[in-house]
């Protein structure tokens, strides 16, 4: 697991939140998912540039802490974090060496995290740390290429995503190549866990009340495309969402 791709990608991580699948799909799933986040403290991990943190913050959040691997991603969140300061924190770490906190946090997020583990132990040190640093009671939730995704299904080209197989294997899953189809366009690596790959880490771990949770696409992004023209998407959702319980 390395910061150094995402180095490379810096501001330009920011357009992904405009192309289609984010805008009309993912973003309002995600946000749907969590739910309200008044008076609770949030630990955005794979936190990027920022983007779940500032949202979180606007919708009452009472502490946010982003952490990602990256320090370039870190050094654009903190330069928003400075031009409309909301009072989050961020800070470069890696997950899988997650430090103690002085408080607990009610709320966990990864997304996009638990696919850069390349093998079990590392996936499951991961989840332990997270359910370490999380409130009795706390939520984590978790957004990943779907396990189902078919590479030879409709793809998702047409929302703004390519996702390839590029025929390296770990031991998790296969390696993929997801390219967010931006101008330039802009490709990462990561893998595809398989589906029993995070129930056994996160149960493993001590989190219970597994829940996976599809995406839905918006009404909005329904009236500005037409329902046919996500077809491809409900044949063959990309991504999908995890909800688990401290």
């Amino acid at each position: 697991m390395s910061g150094q791709q995402y180095d490379e990608i810096g501001e330009a991580y920011e357009g992904f939140k405009a192309l289609p699948l984010e805008q009309y799909a993912v973003v309002p799933s995600f946000l749907g998912m969590v739910g309200d986040v008044r008076g609770k403290s949030v630990l955005d991990l794979a936190s990027g540039t920022g983007f779940y943190s500032r949202e979180f913050k606007r919708r009452g959040a009472t502490e946010v802490l982003g952490i990602d691997i990256s320090g370039e991603m870190v050094a654009v969140a903190r330069q928003l974090e400075e031009s409309d300061p909301l009072g989050i924190r961020y800070e470069v770490g890696d997950a899988a060496e997650l430090p103690a906190f002085e408080e607990r946090f009610d709320i966990g997020l990864a997304v996009q995290l638990l696919n850069y583990a390349s093998d079990m132990a590392t996936t499951e040190r991961m989840c332990r740390n997270v359910h370490r640093v999380l409130k009795p009671g706390g939520e984590f939730f978790l957004l990943n290429q779907s396990p189902d995704f078919r590479f030879d299904g409709p793809p998702p080209d047409r929302y703004g995503f390519r996702s390839e197989l590029t025929g390296e294997e770990v031991e998790t899953g296969p390696q993929v190549r997801t390219t967010a189809l931006l101008d330039p366009p802009v490709s990462f690596l990561a893998n595809l866990p398989r589906r029993e790959v995070y129930e056994k880490c996160l149960t493993a771990a001590g989190f219970s009340d597994l829940t996976w949770v599809p995406l839905t696409v918006t009404e909005a992004g329904v009236r500005r495309f037409g329902a046919d023209h996500w077809a491809d998407f409900h044949a063959n959702p990309p991504l999908e969402m995890l909800r688990c319980r401290v």
